[in-house]
């Protein structure tokens, strides 16, 4: 048996991505403490140090009596205390559907800003949302070259961040930026406005040792629907 002080991370990891994954939906409850120590063979002090390291992160909340429920699924819950803002569009009862522009590996040189991040070579994820039917937001994401072995369907049907830690990228913080921009004609073309000023997100989103594991822009029409952001207390 490994020691204690690793196999409960390995636990609390193990559940964490199974939660994310959908095998423990928001509002199920976990498996209890005999049938996880059952499971991974281990101790009841382990599996509640597992426990207590999800709950710490905002994932489960443990109450006596009643077992340990889950609370939420979003792969990097403690970054922000903001709603999403898909999540919003979402709750406001407004059709947000995903088309996938491009995907495909990119080399890169010596003199390329992103080199220094990424090396020889990195992913470029190029989707467009469309809101109620009509282009609204324009995503430009470059990402490690190693999620380019992925199928097109693996980011059709996931989020970006459900996939960078089901591939092993642990995101520790993202920084934003937001600035207007003039629009180019070839992005008016893509969302379909005759807007000649957009709202610009830039993304940096970093592992723990301080890596770059994304750097994103999005082009928002806000002609066609304001930014909105919406921060839990």
């Amino acid at each position: 048996m490994k020691r204690a002080k690793i196999m409960y991370l390995e636990i609390a990891d193990q559940l964490k991505e199974e939660i994310i994954n959908g095998k423990y939906p928001v509002g199920s409850f976990l498996p209890t403490e005999n049938e996880l120590e059952e499971r991974f063979d281990v101790s009841k002090i382990t599996v509640r140090k597992a426990i207590e390291i999800l709950a710490a992160d905002e994932y489960v909340e443990k109450k006596s009596g009643k077992g340990t429920t889950v609370l939420s699924d979003r792969p990097y819950n403690k970054l922000s205390k903001a709603a999403s803002f898909s999540q919003l569009l979402k709750e406001s009862d407004l059709q947000l559907e995903t088309r996938i522009l491009n995907l495909k590996k990119e080399k890169l040189t010596p003199a390329d800003p992103l080199y220094p991040y990424f090396g020889k070579e990195m992913l470029v994820y190029d989707r467009l949302y469309l809101l109620e039917g009509r282009p609204y937001i324009l995503f430009s994401h470059h990402l490690p070259a190693e999620l380019g072995t992925l199928p097109q369907e693996e980011f059709a049907a996931n989020s970006l961040y459900r996939l960078l830690i089901l591939q092993g990228f642990e995101i520790e913080s993202f920084a934003d930026d937001f600035i207007a921009v003039q629009l180019s004609p070839e992005e008016r073309q893509l969302l379909e406005t005759d807007s000649t000023i957009g709202l610009k997100r830039i993304r940096k989103s970093t592992a723990a040792d301080g890596s770059l594991v994304e750097y994103s822009t999005a082009i928002y029409d806000t002609a066609h629907h304001p930014y909105q952001i919406a921060y839990e207390t």
